[in-house]
């Protein structure tokens, strides 16, 4: 079965919303590098509508202009893109398509068709959360911005079930970014305070 795995910019308050307007000032060689291996190792990228159309109205155009970011924008160009949506859409992006029928029968089957790399994502919020409460998304790559951006949506809305995570890996760039590999974890089970006061450090009277 193949994996899915999605990578978000956030802020240090968990804000995922235009992260053009705040995230930029903390791209450096290290972030660009992790995008890449991110994006670059999918051969299939999974969206939402949002993000799809502010890749596809950005990348074809780099592509084609032959700059320095033209070899990525080719790689993004040349992998099958599956775009999550409830209205009939149409594309001008090659190797674009709609996801046909329910996004979690459909992201399953995805998941059982042949292909060795990964999934990828970018973005797209909403499918992330329906594919985690679907028990669906394999890594959750999250790049923290030491920034409080205070305003715009964040990654988890307020709801009754907690979605425990398990920390693959971490890493923190030079700009103070942390690069934070989560994958999801069963029940964290049931503790107190006198459970934990036990790990406290005890000091002689």
């Amino acid at each position: 079965m193949r994996k899915i795995i999605a990578e978000l910019f956030i802020s240090l308050d968990g804000v995922v919303e235009a992260p053009d307007q705040w995230h930029f000032p903390y791209f450096n060689d290290e972030m660009g590098a992790a995008v890449s291996a991110a994006l670059g190792s999918a051969d299939t990228l999974l969206f939402g509508r949002k993000t799809y159309d502010s890749f596809a109205g950005a990348w074809p155009e780099r592509e084609a202009a032959g700059g320095e970011d033209a070899p990525f924008a080719k790689v993004l160009g040349d992998a099958r893109k599956i775009v999550v949506s409830n209205r009939r859409l149409e594309f001008t992006w090659r190797n674009s398509e709609q996801l046909e029928g329910d996004l979690v029968e459909s992201v399953t089957a995805l998941k059982n068709e042949p292909g060795a790399g990964p999934i990828g994502m970018s973005g797209s919020v909403s499918v992330v959360r329906q594919l985690l409460a679907a028990g669906l998304l394999d890594e959750l790559h999250l790049l923290v911005h030491p920034i409080a951006v205070r305003k715009g949506m964040r990654l988890f809305e307020e709801g009754d079930t907690p979605i425990p995570l398990t920390l693959i890996s971490c890493e923190t760039f030079r700009t103070g970014v942390l690069n934070l590999f989560y994958a999801p974890a069963g029940s964290v089970g049931q503790a107190t305070y006198d459970d934990a006061k036990a790990h406290l450090p005890r000091h002689e009277q």
